[in-house]
C-alpha cells in the first residue's frame, strides 16, 4: 500500500496534501471491477468499531471491543456479498458525513497480511477521509466567505445610508449657505435703502433748516416793519377818541341796567349817547382778567382799520377798560335770523347781500398790512346791522395778526391755545393748534348756511348734505320766506360746504372763489329787489317789498358782543 506505514501493529493513512495525520475512514468504500476508486451513495453507517469483522478462519482481524463476532460471515460469504453492500440504485443520494470522535484508528495487532481487497478498502476509505475533510475544509471556507459577503453588504449598505446622510447634510449646508447669503443681500439691500434715506431726510433736514432760516429772517423784518408801523399808530391818536371815565359816566347814566342792551363774554353793553350820536359802549368787568388783553388787543386792531363792513370804534377810556362803538339799530345777525323779539324774516336777496358783505370785510382783514389778520370768532352773534341792514363784523378782541409768509404758505402759525366758539371753530385749527387765514374760511361756510337755513349750527353741514344727497334741500330753507330761488340757493349751499371741509388745503379761496359768486348771487338780490320795486310802483300801490328796510326796529335796539 503506498503512502501507507506500519507502527505498532497499526496503519495510519498520512495525508496528500499536508493535512497532517488523518483519521481512518469507514469501510463502506469499494473498488470497482475495473480497480478505479468509486464514490457511491454512502449510506450512514455505525462506526467503524461497530462494524462486523469476517470469521475466526482470517488470520488478520481487527478485533472492536464490545463486539460479538459469533455470527460473522466468512470472507468468502462476505466477498459474495460485495455487489450487495454497494447500492448504485436510482436513490443514490449523499448524506452528511459524521466526523466526530466516534472513529477509532485503533486495530488488533497483526497476524498476518491483509487481502489486496482489504487494502483497496483501506484505500478507499482513507480517500473518503480526505475528500470529507476537504469538503468540510470547503464549506467552512464558503460559509465564511458567506458570512463577510453579508457583512461586506452590510458595510455597503451602511456606507450608502452614510453616503446618502452625508448627501443630505451637503444639502443641507448648502442650502443654508443660500439662505445666508439671500439674508446677507437683503441685509445689504436693507442697509442701503436706510443709507438711501438717511440721506434723503439730511437732504429735507437741510431743506427745512434753510426755509427756517428764511422765514426767520422774514419774521424778523416783518416784526420790525409791524413795529415801526405800530409806532406810527400810536404817534395819531386822532384814529379814536380816549373819553374820560365821568363822560362814560354820564352817559350811562352810572351804568343804569335800563339801558343794558346787551351782555358779552367780558362785561355788559350799554346804549348811550355821547356828542350828540348814538353810541354803544362795552364795559370790561373788573374780574375779567383775560378781557384785559382783549380789550386791548380790540383796541390796537379796530384804531388802525377802517371798512364800511366793519364796526366802528369811536372811542376808549384805557383806564375802566371802556370802548365806545357806533350803534346799530338792528342788532345781531343771529337774532334777526332767529327773529327774538318778533322781528320780521329777512328776505332772501339782502340775505344774500349781507353773505357778501361778510366775505369783503373777512377778505380786508385776510388783507390787510403789514400783516394779515385772522378773526377767529366768526359767527352770526358777531355780525352786527344797522338800520339799513347792512352788516359789520364786530368783536376783533380774538383777533390775531399772522406773518405774511405763514398764511400763505403750508406752514401755519401755531399757537399755544386755540381760541373761538364750539362749532364754527376750524378744526385742523383746534387739534393741532396751527392757525392761517383759511381758519375763518370755516367759520365762514357754518355762517353761511345759517343765513340760509335759520338753524343751529351743531350738526348743520351733516343735515345740509344729507338734504342735498336726497334731493330735499329745499326743505331746509328758512320757511318763513316763501320765495326761494331754489336753484342758486343751492349753488350757495354747495359753495358754504366747501368752505366746512375737514382739511384746510381742501377749502376754497376767498378772493377767487367765494366772494365772486357771493357777489354774483348779490347782484341777482338787487335786480330782484329793483324789478318788484317797479312792480309796485306801476300798481300804485306805493308800498316796497323789502319787508326789513321799511320796518321799524324794536323798541331799545339791541347789540351783541362775541362770548368767548
Amino acid at each position: 500500500m503506498s503512502d501507507s506505514v506500519r507502527e505498532s501493529g497499526l496503519y495510519i493513512r498520512r495525508g496528500s496534501r499536508g493535512h497532517g495525520h488523518l483519521p481512518p475512514v469507514m469501510p463502506d468504500a469499494r473498488r470497482s471491477m475495473d480497480g478505479r476508486s468509486t464514490l457511491p451513495e454512502l449510506t450512514t453507517r455505525p462506526p467503524f468499531r461497530e462494524r462486523s469483522l469476517p470469521s475466526s478462519a482470517t488470520k488478520n482481524v481487527v478485533v472492536l471491543p464490545g463486539k460479538d463476532y459469533s455470527e460473522a460471515p466468512s470472507r468468502s460469504a462476505r466477498h459474495d456479498s460485495f455487489g450487495g453492500d454497494l447500492d448504485f440504485g436510482p436513490s443514490t443520494r449523499f448524506s452528511s458525513m459524521d466526523f466526530g470522535d466516534n472513529l477509532d484508528l485503533t486495530a488488533s495487532p497483526a497476524r498476518e497480511p491483509m487481502s489486496p481487497a482489504t487494502g483497496a478498502q483501506r484505500d478507499i476509505e482513507v480517500e473518503m477521509r480526505r475528500l470529507r475533510l476537504e469538503l468540510k475544509q470547503t464549506m467552512d471556507m464558503y460559509n465564511a466567505a458567506c458570512k463577510e459577503a453579508i457583512n461586506a453588504k452590510q458595510r455597503a449598505k451602511e456606507m450608502q445610508l452614510m453616503k446618502l446622510e452625508e448627501e443630505r447634510r451637503l444639502e443641507e449646508a448648502r442650502h443654508a449657505e443660500e439662505t445666508a447669503l439671500a439674508l446677507a443681500e437683503m441685509e445689504k439691500a436693507k442697509c442701503r435703502a436706510a443709507m438711501e434715506a438717511a440721506e434723503a431726510a439730511q437732504r429735507l433736514a437741510d431743506l427745512e433748516a434753510q426755509r427756517r432760516r428764511n422765514a426767520e429772517v422774514r419774521a424778523r423784518r416783518e416784526a420790525d416793519e409791524k413795529v415801526r408801523a405800530l409806532d406810527a399808530i400810536s404817534n395819531h391818536d386822532f384814529r379814536y377818541r380816549k373819553y374820560h371815565i365821568d363822560e362814560i359816566e354820564m352817559a350811562t347814566e352810572r351804568f343804569s341796567d335800563e339801558l343794558k342792551i346787551g351782555e358779552g363774554g367780558y362785561g355788559p353793553v350799554y346804549r348811550a349817547s355821547l356828542d350828540h350820536t348814538p353810541v354803544a359802549i362795552k364795559v370790561l368787568r373788573p374780574d375779567a382778567h383775560q378781557g384785559r388783553k382783549q380789550f386791548q388787543q380790540e383796541v390796537e386792531v379796530l384804531s388802525c382799520i377802517r371798512h364800511p363792513n366793519m364796526v366802528l370804534l369811536l372811542g376808549a377810556c384805557p383806564e375802566y377798560g371802556c370802548l365806545v362803538y357806533e350803534y346799530m339799530e338792528h342788532g345781531s345777525l343771529e337774532d334777526r335770523l332767529f327773529r327774538r323779539g318778533g322781528t320780521p324774516p329777512i328776505p332772501w336777496a339782502q340775505r344774500f347781500r349781507i353773505a357778501a358783505e361778510i366775505a369783503t370785510a373777512l377778505l380786508f382783514l385776510h388783507q390787510t398790512k403789514p400783516e394779515p389778520l385772522v378773526h377767529r370768532d366768526l359767527k352770526p352773534a358777531n355780525i352786527l346791522l344797522d338800520r339799513n341792514y347792512v352788516s359789520k363784523i364786530s368783536d376783533v378782541g380774538l383777533a390775531r395778526l399772522v406773518p405774511p409768509s405763514v398764511a400763505d404758505s403750508v406752514t401755519q402759525y401755531r399757537l399755544t391755545a386755540t381760541a373761538g366758539t364750539f362749532c364754527y371753530i376750524d378744526p385742523e385749527y383746534q387739534q393741532t393748534g396751527k392757525l392761517g387765514v383759511k381758519s375763518d374760511i370755516y367759520s365762514l361756510g357754518v355762517l353761511l348756511l345759517q343765513v340760509v337755513t335759520a338753524r343751529p349750527p351743531m350738526g348743520l353741514t351733516h343735515h345740509v348734505e344729507k338734504a342735498i344727497d336726497a334731493g330735499t334741500f329745499a326743505q331746509m330753507l328758512d320757511i318763513t320766506v316763501k320765495d326761494w330761488p331754489v336753484e342758486e340757493a343751492l349753488g350757495y349751499a354747495k359753495l358754504a360746504l366747501k368752505c366746512t371741509e375737514m382739511r384746510r388745503r381742501d377749502r376754497p379761496d376767498l378772493a377767487t372763489v367765494v366772494l365772486p359768486e357771493l357777489n354774483r348771487l348779490r347782484n341777482l338780490g338787487h335786480a330782484y329787489e329793483a324789478r318788484m320795486s317797479a312792480v309796485g310802483t306801476n300798481s300804485g300801490s306805493g308800498e316796497s317789498n323789502d319787508q326789513v328796510s321799511g320796518s321799524s326796529p324794536t323798541a331799545g335796539g339791541s347789540w351783541r358782543t362775541a362770548e368767548s
